[in-house]
């Protein structure tokens, strides 16, 4: 009898052992019960989490890697170009690129010309876009859908199909039509708005600017997501159209004018072809951007180096970019919130 009580208590001892060690191991844990399923989810979860980490580093460093690539050539100086010590930060840091950059590109003058154009351009371009686009997202009249789907349309077209027809009409404006009418009388009808600013104003102001039929749609999508109580409640005040849409309205879409307006800045400060056909001699930023290393081969009467020529760009570069990112800086809450508020984003 004796012996058997020994075996039961040692049996029993043994298959507490694992139970202790259980617990233990459920103690080191935390108190939830593990299993296999639980297990295999957790490990899941963690290879998704690090795998989600890569691919938004990854991301974040192709679109950042040319942004740095900048900053690093343009404060470098040419000797270390070819320094195989030297991968991203400089030895030496120098002003000599980006005091070479805007001599060239006389960059004050050339500052003042492209800001002149898109400011005003970028204003009348969206005031412009947010009356049509109101006018689609309220009013119903004959062939309405056909006219959206031609500004819809008017985004895929190349500007490459249309800047011929332009440019010939913007060298010989007859302010639409009635230059031929002063014809009649000996008078002179047409008047060349090329190398001027106008080209670039009477396009924004009759809804035919850079990128306007994406404006249109913005801000229609926008305008359809407002409830139409508001324009009933100002119908029943005395308000009318023109009324409902400065008071009620527009004070509504503050967030979308004003992201609007950023990429609209952005698009213009940027743009290079039209720049290169309405104003010609009239060089803007982007133009002055391009022409960096003949302008400095003409100065210099040499060929410009092309390690130097590496430098001078992203110099030039640096100096294009800085003011837009400065406004991205200050101003990307607002551009999120518009974007968000205009229901292309859920």
């Amino acid at each position: 009898g004796a012996g058997r009580t020994e075996t039961s208590m040692m049996n029993r001892i043994k298959l507490k052992e694992p139970q202790k060690e259980q617990n233990r191991f459920r103690l080191m844990i935390g108190s939830r019960n593990l299993t296999p399923k639980r297990l295999a989810q957790g490990i899941v979860g963690v290879v998704l989490c690090i795998g989600r980490i890569l691919l938004i580093a990854g991301l974040c460093f192709v679109l950042l890697y040319p942004l740095l690539y900048m900053f690093s050539m343009a404060f470098r100086p040419t000797k270390e170009i070819l320094d195989p010590s030297v991968v991203w930060i400089p030895k030496t840091f120098t002003l000599d690129n980006l005091r070479l950059a805007w001599e060239l590109m006389d960059y004050g003058s050339v500052f003042r010309n492209t800001l002149l154009i898109n400011i005003i351009s970028s204003l009348l371009q969206v005031a412009t876009c947010a009356v049509t686009s109101y006018t689609f997202a309220r009013f119903q009249f004959k062939g309405k859908q056909l006219l959206f789907g031609i500004v819809i349309f008017s985004i895929m077209i190349p500007s490459q199909l249309t800047i011929i027809p332009l440019s010939r009409s913007f060298s010989h404006f007859d302010f639409f039509g009635i230059g031929q009418i002063l014809k009649l009388f000996g008078a002179t009808g047409t008047v060349n708005l090329l190398d001027t600013p106008a080209p670039f104003y009477i396009s924004a102001l009759f809804g035919a600017g850079i990128k306007s039929g994406m404006f249109i749609f913005i801000f229609r999508q926008f305008f359809r997501g407002l409830p139409k109580e508001l324009e009933e409640a100002s119908a029943i005040d005395g308000c009318g159209f023109v009324k409902t849409f400065l008071r009620i309205i527009l004070p509504n879409a503050v967030p979308v004018c004003v992201s609007s307006v950023i990429l609209s800045v952005v698009w213009y400060w940027n743009d290079y072809y039209y720049s290169s056909m309405y104003v010609p001699n009239m060089p803007t930023v982007s133009l002055m951007l391009s022409g960096l290393p003949s302008r400095y081969a003409s100065i210099y009467n040499a060929f410009a180096d092309s390690y130097e020529t590496v430098t001078l760009m992203q110099a030039g570069a640096l100096l294009t970019i800085v003011p837009v990112l400065v406004m991205y800086i200050f101003l990307q809450r607002k551009l999120v919130q518009g974007m968000e508020r205009s229901g292309l984003v859920g």
